[in-house]
């Protein structure tokens, strides 16, 4: 896949942009099923009239540049992970349009004419509530009367689950509940955090649990604390195991706030330090809490075990 990177009002005219094109546009975080939607019907227009299929995409988050929101933004899938995933679908070339201050200012028909014509675009999709221009000012009613019949434009409509539109919030708000059912039910795909196998404190080996202790890549979001069901992708290995994220309040000082990963793979005992791992989140199965005493904890992470096992198969 191409990627471009595209930034205004500089870097705009690359002599690697070829088409002409069939494009998707949107923010796509998470590439959830709604982005699918949007980016499947891009592909069938592609297939049919002879074009590439490219994506448009933002970054940062415009909610991050324009300050419309006061609670922190995280990402479902960073900008790394979001290209990967539209390589895995078939996009021959996704735009990376920065989202500045300057961008932000332009009209719907500045933006039209530079992000649509100049990169020979001749099909446009997007969904019913994308917006574009300053201010937000351009629909897609808008793009339809700007295209002047340079180029086509389909409007993918409201993709639903449980009655409510699928979206990038509702699976954030799912993310911060640790309900990872709804999140693998909106994204189509088990929310996924890469990492390395780092040393830990060695403590779960000594009861007889021993874990991988995960360093997430910076930039992903980690779901709420608790025990879940997950497997790993370690050595080219898929493995079924049970993961706890917290602060270990059995063994630490509740004042020494340090998030860890620990994942307790079954039937595995290779050494895998150093190792890029990838982990994903099926099902949570309790919180965090703490415990009076080394037994009642072995009992419990055995518990947590058997229902995690029970869970995958």
């Amino acid at each position: 896949m191409n990627t471009v990177h595209l930034s205004y009002p500089h870097h705009i005219g690359d002599s690697t942009i070829t088409g002409p094109f069939s494009l998707a546009i949107g923010f796509f975080d998470g590439v959830h099923l709604g982005h699918r939607e949007v980016i499947g019907h891009a592909k069938r227009v592609a297939e049919e009239r002879g074009l590439k299929l490219a994506v448009m995409t933002f970054d940062p988050h415009p909610s991050i540049v324009l300050g419309k929101r006061n609670e922190k933004v995280f990402y479902i899938t960073p900008l790394e992970q979001k290209l990967e995933l539209l390589q895995s679908i078939g996009v021959d070339t996704t735009f990376v349009v920065r989202f500045t201050s300057d961008f932000a200012q332009l009209t719907p028909e500045n933006f039209v004419d530079t992000f649509i014509r100049q990169l020979n675009v001749k099909h446009v999709t997007a969904g019913y509530d994308f917006t574009f221009g300053a201010f937000g000012q351009g629909n897609m009613d808008v793009m339809k009367k700007l295209s002047h019949n340079d180029f086509d434009v389909s409007v993918v409509e409201k993709k639903s689950s449980e009655n409510e539109k699928i979206s990038s919030t509702r699976i954030r708000q799912a993310l911060t509940l640790g309900n990872m059912e709804n999140v693998l039910e909106l994204l189509g795909r088990p929310f996924q955090i890469p990492g390395i196998v780092v040393h830990g404190d060695k403590r779960g080996r000594t009861i007889g649990f021993p874990t991988a202790n995960i360093q997430a890549k910076e930039g992903f979001y980690i779901p709420a604390t608790g025990v879940y069901a997950v497997r790993m992708l370690v050595q080219d290995e898929w493995v079924d195991g049970v993961c706890n994220v917290g602060y270990k309040p059995t063994f630490k000082n509740p004042d020494e706030k340090h998030l860890t990963i620990e994942v307790h793979l079954f039937d595995f005992d290779k050494n895998i330090y150093g190792e890029e791992v990838f982990v994903d989140w099926y099902h949570h199965i309790r919180d965090e809490r703490k415990f009076d005493g080394i037994d009642s904890l072995k009992h419990q992470i055995e518990k947590d075990k058997q229902t995690a096992m029970s869970f995958l198969q």
